[in-house]
């Protein structure tokens, strides 16, 4: 197999196929690598986990039809310090070359009957302008559990709603909520997405104006034109989310959010986990306070536009900042009943965030 293509535009597609090749299962040295398979001026790049699969098809200059497999990242490595123009990518025997100007690079390949095959995409297209749905997944997966082991929390939740697709995401401390309205989906289903699956994919929604999403009994698949990545679906039980958003928030204060953003920044020297930030909400305004044990202080003012009753409410500092910058416009809104309920940030995007230590965590795990 040989082949030349633009350095950058090689480049581009290797980042994210050495991002998923799994650097975990030493047993299968296929899976650390990216296949290439090249039929006339088109060539297939693929690579896998086993969880997450994704696939390029590449404009090149073909010049001999076949197929190759090697190390993703070493790969990727090669490529990115090439000079840019066109590079020469040529498998021989057990060996890859890779050429461009004065420089060259020959590398091994690994057994590409290794390498998982992959199956088509199965199930009912349903198409989504890409800005629409990388907005909504930037508000919601933010909030999505870290933790491996809690399956049905390190997951986004995509679920029909009369209104059209409803995104839904929480670590137990927190929850996040998106509605993507007169977008409907194939059934009335709900899927849970791996939320790191969403990761990859929101590095990849600028390549396309419009992106195709298809669910199986087991995958969840995203289809551009020159693009697909595939991801196993979560089987587990998502915690009831509808029951935690309060209903009733009697007090709303609405701020600038870059002022608040940039109140928090400065807080957040002294906040931290076991200190938190302390939200005090009334006619006056907002002020930020954060205290510690041997006396360091923080004071924030800032003009708000408030209606209820004087209200103070503390929150994780990094989970609201987190809140307040998803919602993406001009101002947003805080609402609150009493210190002891979530609060949800608005108005772009719901957020119920930390107003008492453990709160969401022990009504959700």
């Amino acid at each position: 197999m040989k082949f030349r293509s633009e350095q950058g535009i090689l480049a581009e597609a290797l980042g994210a196929l050495a991002r998923i090749a799994s650097t975990r299962n030493a047993g299968t040295p296929a899976l650390s690598g990216v296949k290439m398979s090249l039929e006339g001026d088109t060539l297939t790049a693929s690579s896998t986990d086993t969880d997450i699969s994704l696939q390029f098809s590449l404009p090149v200059g073909g010049d001999t039809d076949g197929q190759g497999l090697v190390s993703a990242r070493m790969l990727n490595d090669i490529i990115r310090v090439m000079p840019s123009g066109k590079v020469t990518v040529e498998f021989a025997g057990d060996n890859a070359t890779i050429s461009a100007q004065r420089s060259q690079f020959t590398i091994p390949t690994l057994n590409t009957v290794e390498f998982p095959r992959t199956q088509p995409p199965s199930g009912e297209p349903v198409t989504i302008a890409s800005k629409e749905l990388k907005d909504a997944l930037a508000q919601v997966v933010l909030a999505a559990s870290k933790d491996a082991q809690k399956h049905n929390l390190s997951a986004v939740l995509l679920a029909s709603t009369d209104k059209g697709i409803r995104l839904v995401a929480t670590d137990g401390y927190r929850l996040a909520m998106r509605d993507i309205v007169g977008t409907s989906a194939a059934s009335p289903d709900s899927f849970l997405i791996p939320a790191p699956a969403l990761v990859e994919l929101l590095r990849l929604l600028d390549m396309s104006e419009e992106i195709t999403i298809r669910f199986n009994d087991l995958d969840a698949t995203f289809q551009s034109p020159t693009m697909t990545l595939s991801t196993r679906l979560i089987n587990a039980e998502y915690p009831p989310y509808q029951t935690i958003i309060p209903k009733n928030n009697t007090n709303t204060a609405t701020v600038n959010r870059e002022e608040l953003l940039d109140a928090l920044r400065r807080t957040r020297v002294l906040a931290s986990e076991m200190a938190p930030v302390r939200m005090r909400m009334s006619s006056e305004g907002i002020r930020l306070t954060v205290q510690l044990t041997d006396g360091s202080t923080s004071v924030e003012d800032l003009d708000a536009r408030f209606e209820g009753e004087d209200i103070t409410v503390a929150f994780n500092s990094e989970y609201l900042a987190n809140g307040v910058d998803a919602c993406g416009t001009e101002e947003v809104t805080i609402s609150t009943s009493i210190p002891s309920k979530p609060a949800i940030i608005g108005p772009a995007i719901a957020i119920a965030v930390l107003a008492e230590d453990k709160f969401l965590e022990n009504l959700l795990c």
